[in-house]
């Protein structure tokens, strides 16, 4: 999706945490009490921009914080919910401003590189070591709020992954018993599942979308592969590589399993899946519910359905998942800096992370088993969630997104207008061409 920024960019400058503060959390530190930072905040307020995500899933773990953070600092804390839709939208026009700039902003993973890139948050880099679990934070997540020189300026608050969610009735009828451990034994254990459902011919082994681009690049990063690298300020595709056109491969042999949906995305796989000729779909874990939805799914998939890990070239050798997630960063025109960053301490340390684990996947894989106990889809899912690929950390990626390059390319090769070499080389071209725009 593209990300746009209103008004000039800011020249971003580092946050100075406290030393006291520092004692409290280092980056491998499980402590989450943290001693009292010198940084005197009575008759302060620090606004916090919270999706209302945390509003309907977990405000215990924001209410604890909050009061940790008031005990710590003397500062009160004014959360103020947020939507998803439109949100970008009022972060341009209040980033623009001179006034009311929250001290606290949410941010989606994907929706961080343009705000970096236009210096709209403070830099945290010298602070890392002061949030805990720095050194395990999920790498995909770690990953979207990091520029491109390298620069920390949005802390990772939790995270989804995508899973292989399968009819376990399906698969037992054809003689599949236990997940498969590799691409081969997926491949392998697809073919039976086609096999006994050969009399349906609506019916999908797995059913894989054309256009999903998030699906085809965890192949192409499974295989050694990626999307772009860069070196010296310029941005080199690597599609064609030999690794990446493996991945592409991969991928497109778990298309030949597919009825329909070549020219598709992933949209509305989970409302195809609960029309009950799909056996396996790939999707967050999250979707495993929409399956099931009573309104838009199929309550009655739900004692059938489960998930595992996507396999990959090896066993205990996950295909990589692109993360979905949150982000927290401080704005570089916030009047709190210092207590914005404090407070994103408090929200994400151990102690947070560890009750927000039983909702949602923490932030660091030293917390992962936390998660995993809740439930064997979770399991999946915290196991998906070790591995992980990001898009080229560029604000230009958008535009990418926007001119539908991937999918496009995905597309050709789903419907066999054009082999994987040529659709990699074409898509390569346009990668670089936008990517390196204006540098």
């Amino acid at each position: 999706m593209k990300r746009t920024i209103a008004g000039a960019a800011v020249v971003a400058s580092t946050v100075l945490l406290t030393a006291a503060c520092s004692s409290s959390g280092n980056s491998s530190s499980g402590g989450g009490g943290g001693a009292v930072p010198s940084t005197d905040g009575h008759g302060k307020t620090v606004t916090v921009w919270l999706q209302a995500d945390a509003q309907n899933g977990w405000p215990e773990v924001v209410n604890q914080a909050n009061q940790r953070f008031e005990q710590q600092t003397g500062a009160k804390v004014n959360v103020q919910w947020q939507q998803w839709s439109n949100y970008t939208t009022k972060l341009d026009s209040t980033f623009a401003g001179s006034t009311a700039i929250p001290d606290v902003v949410e941010l989606g993973n994907t929706q961080t590189s343009s705000y970096i890139a236009g210096g709209a948050f403070a830099d945290l880099t010298g602070a890392k070591g002061q949030f805990e679990n720095s050194s395990t934070w999920l790498q995909g997540l770690s990953e979207s709020g990091t520029s491109v020189d390298g620069k920390l300026q949005a802390i990772p608050y939790y995270a989804g992954s995508r899973v292989v969610i399968y009819r376990k009735d399906l698969w037992t009828k054809a003689g599949v018993m236990t997940p498969p451990k590799t691409l081969n034994e997926l491949y392998a254990d697809l073919d039976k599942v086609k096999a006994a459902n050969s009399g349906d011919s609506n019916f999908s082994a797995f059913y894989m979308p054309g256009k999903y681009w998030y699906a085809a690049m965890s192949f192409v990063y499974g295989a050694g592969g990626s999307i772009a690298t860069q070196s010296g300020g310029s941005w080199t595709a690597k599609l064609e590589s030999a690794q990446s056109v493996q991945g592409l491969k991969n991928w497109q042999k778990v298309t030949t399993y597919s009825v329909g949906g070549a020219t598709k995305d992933e949209a509305d796989q989970d409302a195809v899946m609960a029309q009950g000729h799909v056996a396996a779909i790939l999707g967050n874990g999250w979707e495993l519910g929409a399956v099931t939805a009573p309104d838009t799914g199929n309550p009655k998939l739900a004692k059938v359905l489960s998930t595992f890990p996507m396999p990959g070239t090896g066993a205990g050798n996950y295909t990589p998942s692109f993360p979905g997630g949150s982000d927290l960063a401080v704005p570089q025109k916030a009047s709190n800096k210092d207590l914005g960053a404090e407070w994103i301490k408090v929200f994400t340390d151990t102690k947070s992370q560890t009750m927000l684990a039983k909702y949602a996947i923490p932030n660091t894989t030293s917390l992962l088993h936390v998660y995993e106990g809740q439930s064997q889809a979770n399991q999946s899912t915290g196991e998906a969630a070790k591995k992980t690929w990001f898009v080229p950390n560029t604000p230009n990626w958008a535009n990418v997104e926007s001119a539908n390059v991937l999918q496009n390319a995905l597309e050709s090769i789903a419907t066999g207008k054009s082999s994987v070499e040529d659709a990699a080389k074409s898509a390569d071209g346009q990668i670089e061409k936008i990517l390196n725009a204006g540098s």
